[in-house]
C-alpha cells in the first residue's frame, strides 16, 4: 500500500493555482457603510412588500428568469433575446470571459479598475493585459488604442471606473468598439444611474458590444445578487449556453419588477446622494484633501502613508471606508461611498477627526 505522504489527489488546473485570491473584506459592518459602493439607506418600499408577500410554497419552484428578463428587456427598450439576468454582475463577467476567451486570447483593460475582470480572466486560459492610467486616473484612451492587437478578444471597461471614478466618453467607446472588430467590448454600467450617460441605446446595432449594469447600488438590491447582461441577439446566443438556467433565485426575480417600477424612490435617492456627493467633496476641499472627480456615487482621496491608520480611526469612529491601496497606481488612496446628507454628516466628522489626529502625531500624511 502506497504511504500516505505519497497518495495522489486531485489538483486544480495551473491557472487556478496562479489565480490571485480576492478576499472582500466584509467581516463586521455594524457601522455607517461607506466602503463598498452599495445603496446606504434601504431598497424601494415595494420591494419590501413584494417580499412580504412570497409564500413558503413559492419557494419550492425552481426560478423561471425568462419573464423577468422580458419585463428588464422592454424597461431597457430591447428585445427580451438581448438581455440576460445574472446572479450579480460578477457571475455576468465570468459567464461572458467563459463564454468568448480560449488560450492565447487577450483581455485589455484599464487600471486601477474592477478586481474581479482580472480575477475571472486569470481562470481562463486567457492573457490579461493591464494598461496603466496615470496619476490623474483618468480613461487612458490612447494606451488602450495602442495595445490592441489581433489577438484582443475582450475589453473591459467600467464606465464610471472604480475605484476612481472617471469616466470614458461614448466617442472614446465607438472607436474601441471599431478599432477591435474581433473583441467584445464590455461596458459595465454600474454606476450608471449616478452618471446618466449610457451605450445602452446602442445594443444590438453595434456587433460586438455587450453591456452590464447591476442592481446592487442605486437600487439597493445587493443582498438579492442581481445583475444583467444586454448584447446583440448573436452574441447572447452564446451566452446562455454557458450560463446556468437557475443562477437568478425566485426571491430575486420577484422583487426586481417593483423595484424597476419605482422610479419615485430610484429618483429620490439618487438625488440625494448626489447633493451629498456635492457637499462632501466640499467638506474635502475644505479640510485639504486630494480627490478625484467622481461620476458615481464614491470619491477616491489621498491619504498618503498613513492611510491604514486613517481607515482604523474612521472605523472607530463608527464609518467603514475602503483603502484601495493594493490596487495599481493607488498607493495611499482610500475609497470612500457617498450616501444620504445626514450620513455623509456623520463622514466629515469621523474624517476631520481623524485627520486631526494624524496630523497632531506629526508627519506628512
Amino acid at each position: 500500500m502506497a504511504d500516505a505522504s505519497t497518495t495522489l489527489a486531485p489538483t486544480p488546473r495551473a491557472r487556478v493555482q496562479e489565480m490571485k485570491e480576492y478576499h472582500p473584506p466584509l467581516g463586521s459592518r455594524a457601522a455607517l457603510r461607506l466602503d463598498f459602493n452599495e445603496n446606504t439607506l434601504e431598497c424601494s418600499p415595494r420591494v419590501r412588500e413584494t417580499l412580504a408577500q412570497i409564500s413558503a410554497g413559492a419557494l419550492t419552484r425552481y426560478p423561471e428568469r425568462e419573464p423577468v428578463e422580458a419585463i428588464v428587456a422592454a424597461h431597457l427598450g430591447l428585445h427580451a433575446e438581448q438581455v440576460a439576468l445574472t446572479n450579480g454582475v460578477d457571475e455576468a463577467i465570468h459567464v461572458l470571459f467563459e463564454t468568448f476567451l480560449d488560450a492565447d486570447d487577450e483581455v485589455l483593460m484599464p487600471v486601477p479598475t474592477y478586481t474581479m475582470y482580472e480575477v475571472y480572466a486569470s481562470a481562463t486560459d486567457a492573457r490579461v493585459v493591464a494598461v496603466q492610467a496615470g496619476d490623474d486616473l483618468q480613461f487612458p484612451f490612447d494606451r488602450l488604442m495602442a495595445a490592441i492587437t489581433s489577438k484582443t478578444k475582450v475589453i473591459a471597461i467600467a464606465n464610471p471606473n472604480s475605484p476612481s471614478g472617471s469616466v470614458a466618453t461614448r466617442e472614446q467607446l465607438l472607436l474601441l468598439a471599431t478599432r477591435a472588430p474581433q473583441a467584445v467590448l464590455l461596458v459595465d454600467e454600474a454606476y450608471f444611474h449616478f452618471y446618466g450617460e449610457t451605450l445602452m441605446d446602442l445594443v444590438g446595432t453595434l456587433p460586438n458590444l455587450v453591456v452590464a449594469r447591476t442592481f446592487s447600488k442605486a437600487y439597493g438590491l445587493a443582498g438579492l445578487r442581481l445583475g444583467l447582461l444586454a448584447g446583440p441577439v448573436e452574441l447572447m446566443r452564446w451566452v446562455r449556453r454557458v450560463l446556468s438556467p437557475y443562477s437568478v433565485n425566485s426571491l430575486a426575480l420577484a422583487c426586481l419588477p417593483p423595484a424597476l417600477e419605482d422610479t419615485a424612490y430610484l429618483n429620490w435617492y439618487v438625488a440625494e446622494v448626489l447633493a451629498a456627493r456635492t457637499e462632501f467633496e466640499a467638506a474635502l476641499d475644505a479640510a485639504g484633501v486630494r480627490r478625484w472627480p467622481s461620476r458615481t456615487n464614491f470619491v477616491l482621496v489621498e491619504i498618503g502613508a498613513r492611510h491604514a491608520e486613517f481607515v482604523c480611526l474612521m472605523r472607530d469612529a463608527g464609518v467603514l471606508v475602503r483603502d484601495r491601496s493594493n490596487d495599481p497606481g493607488c498607493d495611499g488612496r482610500v475609497r470612500i461611498t457617498i450616501g444620504t446628507r445626514a450620513q455623509m454628516k456623520q463622514a466629515v466628522t469621523a474624517l476631520n477627526n481623524a485627520l486631526a489626529m494624524l496630523r497632531a502625531e506629526g508627519g506628512k500624511l
